[in-house]
């Protein structure tokens, strides 16, 4: 019966920085928290990071003889390494459509760059707060479920702690399938990057705060958003603010989805 937990045989990606590896050969376990006197490793060290040339002190046994002995940091490693990933994916897209299609478009604010801010799991999605230079949107993408044929354009409204918020499904090339809400359009009131950020993590805060919800009916909003659409001009204006204007503080007076 084996004793060993895995092996990875050399794909770091695989491997957290706490991971405990193992020499298969002798048995001789590389504990980062120690390090390697004999090979003057500083502890604190990551088996990743250990020099190429570095083997078993022991039996002299290279890197890829190792196998994972215990990994504590796993879970948390591999969920980062998820979330990296899929916003990395995202930022690139809209970066690719900032610089291709919408630098020099006077409603775009050149203070401001592409950033995925506040991104986490929920409920078997990926959600965070998507800042560009014309837009901020609420994004949900999914976990492991292929979303490719969402039909863009259809509207689906998503119930939150703060509320219920309608999203439009889209696709793009490097994304896929993903949901957006909007938030601003255009950025017109964000003087810095830093600015847009700190509301954007204001955002996915107050998003889960259930006293907003009291505040405001947001499914309301959303039916009278669909009378002003079919009758612009006859529909009677909605007294009840919107529940963006209320979770970003009412900067987000200029409801303009995109």
């Amino acid at each position: 019966m084996t004793r060993f937990e895995g092996s990875f045989l050399g794909a770091a990606a695989k491997i957290s920085p706490h991971a405990i590896m193992e020499c298969k050969i002798c048995w001789t376990p590389y504990d980062p928290v120690e390090g390697d006197d004999f090979r003057q490793v500083s502890p604190g060290t990551a088996f990743t990071d250990l020099p190429g040339d570095w083997s078993c002190p022991t039996c002299s046994a290279p890197k890829e003889q190792f196998m994972v002995l215990e990994d504590p940091g796993s879970q948390a490693f591999a969920d980062e390494a998820v979330l990296r990933d899929a916003t990395g994916r995202l930022v690139a897209d809209f970066t690719e459509v900032w610089h291709s299609t919408m630098r020099g478009v006077p409603l775009a604010n050149t203070a401001l760059h592409v950033e995925a801010v506040g991104f986490r799991r929920h409920e078997g999605m990926i959600l965070g707060v998507l800042v560009s230079p014309w837009f901020m949107n609420l994004i949900l993408m999914p976990n492991g479920e292929d979303w490719s044929r969402l039909a863009p354009g259809t509207r689906e409204v998503i119930r939150f702690p703060s509320g219920d918020y309608e999203f439009l499904h889209n696709s793009r090339e490097l994304t896929g399938g993903y949901k957006a809400c909007s938030l601003f359009s255009p950025m017109g009131d964000f003087n810095s990057q830093k600015d847009a950020t700190d509301v954007a993590e204001a955002v996915m805060t107050a998003l889960f705060d259930p006293t907003h919800r009291a505040e405001t009916d947001r499914a309301a909003d959303i039916r009278a958003r669909r009378v002003a659409e079919l009758t612009p001009e006859e529909a009677p204006a909605d007294p009840t603010p919107s529940r963006r204007a209320v979770i970003t503080g009412g900067l987000a007076a200029k409801d303009t989805a995109v």
